[in-house]
């Protein structure tokens, strides 16, 4: 008898220890064979499944910065150093209704680990080949400025006063083209080999200052964000845990849209390994 409970206990804690690590996730995944990082903060655990084969230099950067792996540059003393990157960085960009940023040394959207990256965005899976200028001009005045700026050549205001007539006619001809075009013009470069994503709540992104200036800072979408499509490496979504990030967009920032209390990144690390053949 007492065999038997023995052997019946420690078929429960077999069982138990084989589901330990199997997730269950909130929202289903891209992909079962793709990681899944967890990212520990001081508002609680998120979940994150990283799309690998879709981003694959985005995914491995982060991954290797996380861990510790890769090399990056301490932003004050300029020297070189290898440890897990994010382990106690703030979220130090958080805006209602968009989104939230983290991975910044500096803590203040400034900072960098030394090093830039490209892009991973493929315009035309996420729709941007087919879509308009003129359906989203609303969202778009600084990239039509730039694109105008840049054909007219304009350079001061003198340029602005002689060019009016010029500026209406490329105004009117920006209307006509597609997004993928507009981009383009202005910088941003497409790889057609990829598989995007577009960036909708729940997403993770890549946060920059332009085209291929990728670095450490990422972001998590609170809404969809169709306006950034295209200019952001969508490179994850959260599976787990959407509403620890609800919860960081409600707490209360200052004018800066940084947290008053700050909220911490403890820890990024991956919780299941990618199942995808090297």
């Amino acid at each position: 008898m007492i065999l038997k409970s023995v052997v019946a206990i420690s078929g429960i804690l077999s069982l138990n220890l084989s589901c330990a690590g199997k997730l269950e996730t909130e929202r289903p995944m891209n992909d079962e064979k793709n990681p899944v990082v967890l990212m520990e903060t001081s508002a609680g655990k998120i979940y994150l499944e990283l799309f690998e084969q879709d981003a694959p230099e985005t995914v491995k950067n982060f991954t290797e910065l996380a861990e510790g792996t890769k090399e990056f540059t301490e932003p004050d003393s300029d020297t070189k150093a290898k440890r897990p990157f994010y382990d106690g960085l703030v979220f130090h960009r958080v805006i209602k209704n968009f989104m939230v940023q983290g991975g910044c040394p500096k803590g203040n959207g400034t900072g960098h680990p030394g090093f830039r990256f490209k892009d991973e965005i493929n315009a035309n899976s996420i729709g941007l080949d087919t879509m308009k200028a003129e359906n989203v001009t609303f969202n778009l005045s600084r990239e039509v400025q730039m694109y105008i700026s840049r054909k007219l050549g304009l350079r001061s205001q003198a340029d602005l006063a002689a060019k009016q007539a010029q500026i209406q006619v490329e105004l009117d001809s920006v209307r006509q083209i597609s997004l993928k075009e507009l981009y383009e013009a202005i910088g941003y470069s497409y790889d057609p080999s990829l598989r995007s994503h577009k960036a909708e709540r729940g997403s993770l992104a890549m946060a920059n200052s332009g085209p291929n200036t990728n670095g450490s800072q990422f972001f998590i979408n609170h809404v969809d964000t169709p306006h950034l499509n295209g200019k952001h490496t969508v490179f994850g979504q959260v599976v787990k845990g959407m509403d620890v990030v609800d919860a960081i967009c409600n707490a209360e920032v200052d004018a800066q849209s940084k947290p008053k209390s700050p909220i911490k990144i403890v820890s990024v690390r991956v919780y299941q390994k990618s199942k995808h053949k090297a």
